[in-house]
Formats: C-alpha cells, sequence, structure tokens
C-alpha cells in the first residue's frame, strides 16, 4: 500500500523594504556599497519575494511626499510584509522630529499595511561606524532609535532592533576590524573608488550580508511566520 504525504501549500508572499540608504540596492557605479535589502533576497526561498523600495537620502517624511509609500500600498496584498527603517535622514533639516512628526510618519507606514491586511514591521537604524576612545560604538542617532521603541510598543507592532544589533556588531570586531563591514577602502583597490573612499555610514557588501544576517536573526528569534520561508 503506497501511502503519500501532502506537502504543506505555502502561499506566496512577498516582503517590501521602506527605507534609506543603509537598505536600499546601490546603482553599479558605487559597487561594492550595499544596503542590507540588496541581498535579503538570497536568504529565502522562491515561495517568497523581497521588494526592494528603499532610497538612498530618504527619511521617513520625504519616502512618503514622493509618493513611494503610496506604491507600495497599490501593491502590497494580505499576508504580505512592510519592513520599514528609517531614522539617518530624518536627522537632516527636511527630516522629522524624534517624538512628533517621526512616529506621526511611522504611524501612516503602520496603518496603511494593516488596511491591506500586511504586516508591518519596524527596524531601527543601523549604527555609523563611530567609536569612542574605549572602544564602543557612540550614538549618532539621537532619540530617533528610541521613539521608534516606543511607536513599536504602543500600537503593538514587532520590533527589530537593529540599532542594539549592529552595536553588538562593531563592538565585537573592534574598531579596525570593523571597518570590513563599510565602503571603506584605501586608493587603487576599488575601480569605483580609485583615490580610495572612507564611509562609515554606507555598508559594502560584506556588511551588507552581515547586517541582512541579523536581521534574519531577529525574525527566528521573535518566530515571525516569515522563517517559514528562509532558506536552510
Amino acid at each position: 500500500m503506497n501511502i503519500f504525504h501532502m506537502s504543506e501549500t505555502i502561499k506566496p508572499i512577498s516582503i517590501y523594504l521602506a527605507g534609506d540608504s543603509t537598505v536600499a540596492n546601490c546603482p553599479k557605479h558605487e559597487a561594492p556599497m550595499a544596503g542590507w535589502g540588496q541581498v535579503f533576497q538570497q536568504f529565502f526561498t522562491n515561495e517568497l519575494t523581497v521588494h526592494n523600495e528603499a532610497k538612498g537620502g530618504r527619511s521617513s517624511n520625504s519616502f512618503i511626499e514622493e509618493g513611494r509609500l503610496t506604491k507600495i500600498l497599490d501593491s502590497i496584498q494580505e499576508g504580505d510584509y512592510l519592513f520599514v527603517q528609517f531614522g539617518h535622514n530624518d536627522q537632516k533639516s527636511y527630516g522629522t522630529e524624534p517624538f512628533t512628526t517621526y512616529q506621526s510618519c511611522l504611524q501612516q507606514y503602520i496603518f496603511g499595511a494593516r488596511e491591506k491586511g500586511a504586516t508591518p514591521i519596524l527596524l531601527t537604524s543601523v549604527h555609523r561606524r563611530k567609536f569612542d576612545e574605549n572602544g564602543f560604538v557612540v550614538n549618532t542617532l539621537g532619540e530617533y532609535p528610541i521613539a521608534m521603541k516606543q511607536v513599536a510598543k504602543n500600537l503593538d507592532v514587532t520590533l527589530i532592533d537593529l540599532w542594539k544589533k549592529t552595536k553588538v556588531l562593531y563592538e565585537t570586531l573592534g574598531v579596525e576590524e570593523s571597518k570590513s563591514l563599510f565602503t571603506i577602502f584605501p586608493p587603487d583597490v576599488e575601480e569605483n573608488y580609485p583615490d580610495g573612499i572612507e564611509d562609515n555610514t554606507h555598508f559594502c557588501e560584506k556588511g551588507a550580508f552581515e547586517v541582512a544576517k541579523l536581521v534574519i536573526e531577529a525574525l527566528r528569534e521573535q518566530n515571525i511566520p516569515l522563517i517559514k520561508y528562509i532558506k536552510e
């Protein structure tokens, strides 16, 4: 007697990423600079599609003002996920204030996703690479990570604390080895940076993979249903 086992049918879903340059797909002329969203698809099976809508230089409000959130909400479906990571550019003159306009903008992402039957997930900003004299990471992000945590708590939204996780990552590697995560190269090493570059904000491909791994780690830690799509 033959016994057939029916495999579980997994509904194809999508993750939409809204964020800044630390998440975005970087153009070829900036390689090997890369946002973590650029490599995120590689961690998942074909049943899940990552749509990286993050854009360099955008804040939580400018992303909305340019119609980028509307574009996502026009496409997102019930059962999909919206990952939101902003903060770096919210600090700038065209940005937001942590506990007022920033939080109001985050609510638009959250409510917009929920209205479409999708699940919002907030991600605190990644640290810039800046150390004090004792080898500890210096917070350059002001109160934006704390403000996001407050929104997540108040609205019962899943939070991935990349602010905390990248601090641990950088400090574990140390002042010198942490350079390997960023777009930091001496002259005549990378074709796109013949004069060399020292960028302590934007990741290189290695750094993008390491931060993406932190996101995957957080999904597993919190037992988010998305883990069924993660490659073994």
